[in-house]
């Protein structure tokens, strides 16, 4: 949703009202980023780490872990570019 009609819907309301809201839609950010890290820690743990004979990762384990990290943030970037293109687009409408 644009912020500045975001923030217009949200004037009309009582005090009380907004910072509810306000309150909520923080915790959902907080939840969604929770959700998105456990996702990116589960995905690249079962892809890369398979062997548990050490306490720490090996070079390779690594070196993959490095890589789904930066491949998983990538496409979370372009999906969210993409998902702010197409809500601009419906804004317009």
């Amino acid at each position: 949703m644009d912020k500045k009609l975001y923030s217009a819907e949200l004037s009309s309301l009582p005090e009380v009202d907004q910072a509810r809201l306000s309150s909520l839609v923080d915790d959902f950010h907080v939840r969604d980023s929770l959700r998105r890290y456990n996702a990116l820690v589960e995905t690249c743990f079962s892809e890369c780490v398979d062997s548990f004979y050490r306490k720490t990762l090996g070079k390779q384990e690594e070196n993959c872990v490095l890589r789904c990290a930066e491949k998983y943030l990538k496409h979370s970037t372009q999906v969210g570019m993409l998902f702010a293109e197409l809500n601009e687009d419906a804004s317009k409408k």
